[in-house]
């Protein structure tokens, strides 16, 4: 594998980045329903967020095609570094966070996301060669979700702090030699932006040599916005392989932040240890889907992964809605993990093998659009007002069976003419 240099401080810089930004991420939709007892009001933010990267989302795939993706990285980290990191320091100065800057954070960070996987995906095209596009997918995605896994534990940490130099993680008990203090939302705010910060410094020092030499597109903005619609439009099987492909994790994004914090508060009513281990066992399972997922299908082929992980999935919500069950709920998101993340590395290995590098970005931002419809339609259920009374949150899940038989149809339909695609 050649820009192997590059390709490991990639890695490196996705990990320390990940970190902190991953247990941002936990952590504000808990202090929203546990800490202020407001989870109406960030369900509201989210689905505005949401709304406004619908916009946001189709002009990165532009930036994406059209500029250096190592020095977007740089330019993406300064800002929302500094960003947060003011926002952090007035919380410190003041001793207090208002909702709003709170919200502000998670923005900052949805819109982040928005621009840096399509960059990161691409990236990763640009500097690999086609034989190694798996492989790089499965490294992406380990490398990812252990991070996540150090996320969650952190923030479970973090979240509700220790007790007697007792921890509890993951449903199993530590006995520290100390206590530790629970960490206030804008001191987590604080090392996220200070990691922002030591990224810039790790791309400073990355060199690489392009192995795609698609050419460039350099047209004016809007002409640039036709090409990714051009492409699936001429290309309508790549279209509805990667629209339904895409259902997992839509549901996944408005799970982890809508559906889960309340779900534990609610139906399994316990606190943001549990809430926060969820994540370890999500993330162990998407370790496992990155380490072996390709093994497994080797001798089939991608659309027949992603059908029967799409299916496996479905028996997983089902579950959590029906059992209050602790082992349950952890089982049920290690699936999710699996499934999820198996279901990522086989649709972006296709559409690696399927879209020009020149016209990645913009491809993915038309997908990330319509997920983000998809998002919306979601959020909007779950904040109905059946939703909010008692344990019925956890009926939300079986809005993820329903989506799961949605995709799983036309990916059947069409089965043998998505695999008979060839790239143009």
């Amino acid at each position: 594998m050649k820009n192997k240099q590059a390709i490991t401080l990639l890695f490196l810089a996705n990990i320390i980045s990940g970190l902190a930004q991953g247990i941002s991420m936990v952590a504000i939709p808990w202090y929203f329903v546990k800490v202020v007892a407001r989870p109406e009001v960030f369900a509201n933010a989210y689905f505005l967020i949401t709304f406004i990267t619908l916009f946001w989302g189709i002009y990165a795939g532009t930036l994406v095609d059209r500029y250096s993706r190592r020095n977007l990285f740089i330019i993406i980290n300064i800002i929302c570094g500094l960003f947060i990191g003011s926002i952090a320091v007035f919380g410190i100065h003041t001793a207090y966070l208002s909702d709003l800057l709170v919200i502000l954070v998670f923005g900052v960070t949805i819109f982040n996301y928005n621009i840096h996987y399509p960059n990161l995906y691409a990236f990763g095209q640009e500097i690999t060669e086609p034989k190694n596009y798996g492989k790089l997918n499965s490294y992406i995605e380990v490398q990812g979700q252990v991070t996540s896994v150090l996320a969650g534990a952190f923030a479970a940490l973090l979240l509700t702090g220790t007790t007697n130099n007792v921890l509890e993680i993951a449903g199993l008990t530590f006995y520290l030699p100390f206590n530790i203090e629970q960490w206030e939302i804008y001191e987590v705010f604080l090392m996220d932006a200070i990691t922002y910060l030591v990224v810039i410094f790790i791309f400073l020092l990355m060199k690489y040599t392009p192995i795609s030499k698609d050419k460039i597109h350099t047209s004016g903005i809007f002409d640039r916005l036709k090409g990714g619609f051009s492409f699936l439009k001429n290309h309508q099987i790549i279209f509805i392989f990667g629209f339904f492909s895409s259902f997992l994790f839509a549901f996944t994004l408005v799970e982890v932040h809508v559906l889960l914090p309340s779900y534990v508060d609610k139906f399994l009513m316990m606190d943001g240890n549990i809430y926060a281990s969820a994540e370890i066992y999500y993330s162990f399972g998407a370790i496992m889907a990155g380490l072996l997922i390709l093994r497994i299908f080797k001798k089939f082929n991608t659309v027949f992964g992603i059908i029967v992980l799409m299916i496996v999935v479905s028996f997983a919500f089902y579950a959590m809605a029906i059992y209050n069950i602790l082992w349950v709920f952890f089982l049920g998101n290690f699936i999710l993990g699996i499934t999820n993340a198996g279901v990522r590395i086989l649709k972006t290995t296709y559409l690696f093998n399927h879209v020009p590098n020149n016209l990645i970005g913009r491809t993915n931002s038309v997908f990330g659009f319509l997920n983000t419809i998809v998002r919306m339609l979601l959020i909007g259920i779950f904040t109905l007002p059946f939703y909010q009374i008692s344990d019925n949150i956890r009926y939300g899940y079986f809005v993820g069976v329903i989506m799961m038989i949605i995709a799983v149809i036309p990916l059947i339909i069409w089965y043998k003419r998505i695999l008979s695609v060839e790239r143009n």
